[in-house]
């Protein structure tokens, strides 16, 4: 077994696990068993319960991390994963108890109306009042990822996973970051999470935080920050 944590990727809504590929590479290359789940976008409930029994299965620490949506379910996913040493938020909702997605796009003082943003498809079973959100393709780049080129956003918007809407509006559980220590990567040109409300979870979160001039994909947009702000919460927790 490796002396290194396991780094755990968590993708967030309307993408997949291949936007960490360039972390990826960056961090087996330096000798890092990563795993990137795929994310079910069905839920914080659900979606973090799946997340921790993946943690259940790798031995020794983990540094578990989490992008946009996937941060709600990190910070509910540590919740009695004894084996999580440090969480790291990349453009990332770090949710408080009783909180949802929608509540946190407010923290800046001025939140993000996603209603022009979506197109809702129904899926089978969803229930009253729920459906699959996607980011209309028309807006997918500027909305999302502005920082990459046109034909990378398009494959983007082509392939994205949607998530449910409940998921946007369910209330967080008790956070994992009152008792893991947390670092945070602010996009400071990200149009989904306000740099304002980003700000304002990784202060109250008490995370190490840095600011990149990316959008909400930094991963993807900035792999060498967002790498090295991993390997900060590995150092940190040795």
């Amino acid at each position: 077994m490796s002396d290194k944590p396991t780094i755990v990727l968590v993708h967030g809504a309307f993408a997949d696990a291949s936007g960490w590929g360039g972390v990826i590479t960056r961090l087996q290359a330096q000798g890092f068993p990563v795993y990137a789940p795929a994310n079910p976008l069905r839920g914080i409930a659900t979606d973090a319960a799946y997340v921790r029994s993946f943690l259940s299965t790798i031995e020794g620490p983990v540094v578990l991390v989490g992008h946009s949506y996937g941060g709600a379910v990190i910070t509910n996913a540590a919740v009695g994963a004894d084996n999580v040493r440090a969480l790291v938020y990349v453009a990332a909702f770090a949710l408080a108890e009783g909180e949802s997605v929608a509540d946190a796009l407010a923290l800046g003082g001025d939140p993000v109306d996603l209603g022009p943003v979506f197109v809702v498809r129904p899926f089978p079973g969803a229930g009253e009042g729920n459906a699959d959100g996607y980011i209309n393709p028309a807006v997918f780049s500027q909305a999302f990822c502005q920082d990459l080129p046109e034909d990378v956003a398009a494959v983007m918007a082509a392939s994205q996973r949607p998530a449910a809407l409940a998921g946007l509006s369910e209330p967080s559980g008790t956070p994992a970051w009152k008792t893991v220590p947390s670092w945070y990567l602010v996009g400071v040109q990200d149009h989904l999470i306000p740099a304002a409300a980003a700000r304002a979870m990784a202060a109250r979160a008490g995370a190490t935080t840095v600011e990149v001039d990316s959008s909400h994909v930094a991963m993807i947009s900035h792999p060498d920050e967002t790498t090295a702000l991993i390997l900060a919460a590995v150092d940190a927790t040795a």
